[in-house]
């Protein structure tokens, strides 16, 4: 209390005392190199003992832990998921500069670090630190009730995280509205409209940034799948944070998620961020670069178990629309003429536009083809054997049901609950550790007599999640099967034996006001069809209807010129 300087980096007087007995700036979070004096009664006669730390008597009393903040707990678990992809093979670079400097802009543009704070947020911060740092004061804390009561009216947006809103509730009275952090109770009454707020979704936002603009050869659906297999910290992540770092109360509903994270959720918050911290134009991507489409639908051409032949067709479709140009491909944050361009869906839509090209996929041309190419091989002696569209359905099918029915028992079996279980004071905390043992002997009894076998390690991460190997003799790999049965030579060109075309849409919808291009029902479309999607749906792990979105996209830059035409010769049929 008697130290009255300014902060140097920030020129507010709020002052609070570490651990080790520096002082530093509540406002900026700046430590300074002054330390509080102590007075030793060995050598000043009628003097007392000054504290260190008013925070250090309270952590004795209440076993509180020490001061942190909702943002420290955020750079802890971006801290996390950074290190466990450079685990992974991504630059170094990534944690210590592009990550770095993206949480740093970030804390200084939302204004929770180095800038002043405005006054009437300084005030409500120094009102509720003084609260949870005074000795003295009420231990049940009737103020943040009210705080509490009005979180639950107005701040409805949080139900996105699938938060531990359920588990706060059952908590006592008590605990309930307390908040192990310095501003969690504050945190949450933020008015979202004047920041960007933090949330668990958003350091995965945050990851997928920083991977972009080092250009990785990781896209987002690749990225989330590294979550949900246990490879990148994100489901209990708080288990990691240190022992004085309490997590209790209001903070369960900004660090606990009961759910997986959703690519369309992290994808528009990663933009979001982006024009929130005034990004310049991220690096070119470039035709040599991993997120350009033809490189990513050779890879999904492979994992797809398709020709390799089909990539110089979705080379040529890519080539024709100009989605490979660099100027559509880069993100340019803010510019709102230019597409959001989901580089994982782009590549798998044109994939599917190829087939529908040469196959038609009306569940009736793609097997007269199959029957057709059937009958070649039986007579092939020379080259490799014709694709057959039917015995691929039925090799990939019976593969992707098989992988399709493990991963509905693995996220069935998902223990959503953390090992580490969580206490709120040391009165209880020997019960539920005590609870928590029990719990466990009585699994593992019940698994033995159930004979259950116990969860196998988790595997190695991989790109690809069905592979294929050209080495078997069963006949099940088909990249190196030939389309000599669906092309033909025209004017010296190849082009598909098949003159027609099916469109998914006629007319595309706005998408800013029903989120869709296009809008999907499986039973309005040809089940060969809605089979493509299905696969590449489960290879990205997204709902088909975003795929089949880009489909008509492309579609539409496809056959512009046609629907133009039809378009205006049904107009002048009206009038």
């Amino acid at each position: 209390r008697d130290f009255n300087e300014r902060c140097a980096q920030c020129s507010e007087v709020n002052w609070g005392l570490t651990d080790g007995g520096r002082f530093y700036c509540r406002s900026c979070h700046n430590v300074t190199e002054r330390t509080r004096e102590v007075v030793n009664t060995d050598f000043i006669t009628n003097s007392r003992v000054q504290t260190i730390s008013k925070g250090l008597r309270k952590q004795e009393k209440n076993d509180a832990g020490c001061e942190w903040y909702i943002c420290e707990g955020f750079q802890l678990v971006l801290k996390k998921q950074a290190e466990a992809l450079e685990a992974l093979g991504v630059c170094p670079q990534m944690k210590d500069e592009i990550l770095c400097n993206f949480w740093r802009c970030y804390l200084q543009k939302s204004k929770q670090a180095y800038c002043k704070r405005p006054a009437g947020e300084t005030v409500k911060a120094l009102s509720v630190c003084e609260s949870s740092t005074d000795v003295d004061s009420d231990p049940e804390r009737p103020s943040l009730l009210h705080l509490l009561s009005s979180l639950s009216e107005s701040e409805g947006d949080l139900q996105t995280d699938c938060s531990f809103a359920s588990s706060v509730s059952k908590v006592s009275d008590s605990t309930s509205v307390y908040s192990g952090s310095v501003d969690g109770s504050l945190y949450l009454m933020k008015n979202q409209k004047e920041k960007l707020r933090m949330t668990m979704p958003m350091t995965l936002s945050f990851c997928y940034m920083a991977l972009l603009w080092l250009r990785e050869p990781i896209t987002l659906s690749e990225l989330l799948r590294f979550v949900v297999e246990g490879h990148i910290p994100y489901l209990n992540v708080f288990q990691h944070f240190p022992e004085k770092m309490k997590l209790c109360g209001l903070d369960l509903r900004i660090f606990c998620v009961e759910s997986w994270p959703v690519y369309e959720e992290v994808f528009n918050k990663m933009h979001e961020l982006a024009a929130f911290l005034d990004l310049p134009r991220f690096p070119d991507i470039t035709d040599s670069c991993f997120l350009h489409p033809d490189m990513l639908c050779m890879k999904y051409l492979m994992e797809a178990n398709l020709p390799d032949e089909l990539h110089n067709w979705t080379c040529r479709v890519v080539k024709k629309i100009g989605i490979g140009e660099v100027d559509f491909l880069t993100l340019m944050p803010g510019n709102r003429s230019t597409r959001k361009v989901k580089y994982d869906v782009l590549a798998a839509a044109v994939i599917v536009v190829v087939l529908k090209l040469l196959f038609l996929l009306d569940d009736h041309y793609e097997w007269l083809l199959s029957e057709f190419a059937e009958e070649r091989n039986k007579n092939n002696t020379e080259g490799g054997p014709y694709f057959e569209f039917k015995k691929w359905y039925e090799v990939v099918k019976q593969s992707l049901d098989v992988e399709q029915k493990k991963l509905d028992e693995e996220r069935a079996k998902y223990l959503w609950r953390c090992e580490k279980p969580l206490f709120y004071s040391v009165k209880n905390k020997s019960k539920v550790l005590k609870r928590r043992q029990m719990v466990v002997n009585l699994q593992n009894q019940f698994g033995k007599l159930s004979g259950s076998v116990r969860r196998a390690e988790k595997p190695n991460p991989s790109s690809f999640q069905l592979s294929w190997s050209e080495e078997n003799t069963d006949g099940s790999c088909f990249h190196g099967h030939s389309l000599k049965g669906v092309l033909q030579e025209k004017c010296g060109l190849l082009t598909a034996m098949n003159p027609d075309y099916w469109l998914c849409t006629v007319k595309l919808c706005n998408e800013k006001l029903c989120g869709h291009l296009a809008h999907y029902r499986e039973v309005e479309f040809p089940q060969s069809y809605h089979f493509v999607l299905g696969l590449f749906s489960f290879l990205l792990r997204i709902q088909p209807s975003y795929i089949h979105d880009e489909v008509c996209m492309i579609e539409h830059k496809l056959f512009n010129k046609k629907l133009y035409k039809k378009l205006k010769y049904n107009t002048v049929l009206r009038k």
